[in-house]
C-alpha cells in the first residue's frame, strides 16, 4: 500500500458541540482533506506547537516526552495513520535510537503533536485518504474558519454511532450513561464520551 504525506491545515472548532476541535490534515499533492476530531488538550498542545512564539511556563505533557527522547536520543523519524476503525484513527510513531527503529503505537492527536516537535513528516495509506478523505469547496468571498467550522460540525455528526443519537441519550438513567461514558472511552469513542459527559453534566 502506499503512503501519501500529509501536512496540517490548521485546528478548527465546533459551533455547535463544546469541546470539540477537528485537525484538518492535506494531502501534500491533492485537493483531499482529513479531519480528525481531537480533545481541547490535544488541539492546545498542537496550536502551541505550530506558532512556535508561544513557549508556556512549564513544559506540556509533549514537550517533556520531547525533552526526554532528546535526553536519551530517540529520535520520531515519522508518523504513520496506519488504520481507520469505526470513525477512529490508529497512528504509530517510528522512532530511532542508535541507528535502530522501533514502532510505538500512539492516539493520532499525540502522534501529531510529537511529529510537530520533532520536524517529523506524516503520513497517511492510499486506502484510508479514499475512504475518509474529503474535498472542502471554499467559497473564496467566505472565510476558510468559517468553511472549517462546519466541517467540524459535519465530521462530528457522522461519526456519532447510529445506536446512541443526541435524543436518545435524555432517555437513559445516570448509571447507564456513566456505563456509556466508559465503554466509549475504552473504546477511543471521545467525541461520543464528550457527548455523553455533556449529557451528565446538565444532570449533576
Amino acid at each position: 500500500m502506499s503512503l501519501v504525506r500529509l501536512n496540517i491545515k490548521g485546528i478548527s472548532y465546533s459551533q455547535t458541540q463544546n469541546g470539540a476541535y477537528a485537525l484538518i490534515l492535506n494531502e501534500i499533492d491533492g485537493d483531499r482533506k482529513l479531519p480528525i476530531v481531537i480533545g481541547a488538550f490535544e488541539a492546545q498542545s498542537i496550536a502551541i506547537a505550530l506558532e512556535k512564539e508561544i513557549r508556556p511556563p512549564r513544559p506540556l505533557t509533549h514537550d517533556l516526552f520531547k525533552n526526554f527522547s532528546d535526553r536519551f536520543d530517540i529520535v520520531v523519524k515519522q508518523v504513520i495513520i496506519h488504520k481507520l476503525v469505526d470513525g477512529v484513527f490508529y497512528s504509530s510513531l517510528i522512532c530511532e535510537r542508535d541507528k535502530i527503529e522501533e514502532i510505538i503505537d500512539a492516539r493520532t492527536s499525540d502522534a501529531i503533536a510529537l511529529a510537530l516537535r520533532f520536524d517529523a513528516p506524516i503520513f497517511t495509506y492510499k486506502n484510508i485518504l479514499d475512504k475518509a478523505g474529503i474535498y472542502l469547496k471554499v467559497n473564496p468571498k467566505d472565510e476558510s474558519e468559517n468553511q472549517d467550522s462546519i466541517l467540524v460540525d459535519d465530521v462530528i455528526s457522522s461519526e456519532l454511532e447510529p445506536d446512541a443519537p443526541r435524543e436518545n441519550l435524555k432517555g437513559k438513567t445516570l448509571e447507564e450513561l456513566h456505563n456509556l461514558l466508559d465503554e466509549a472511552v475504552a473504546n477511543e469513542n471521545y467525541e461520543k464520551a464528550a457527548h455523553i459527559r455533556d449529557e451528565i453534566s446538565k444532570r449533576e
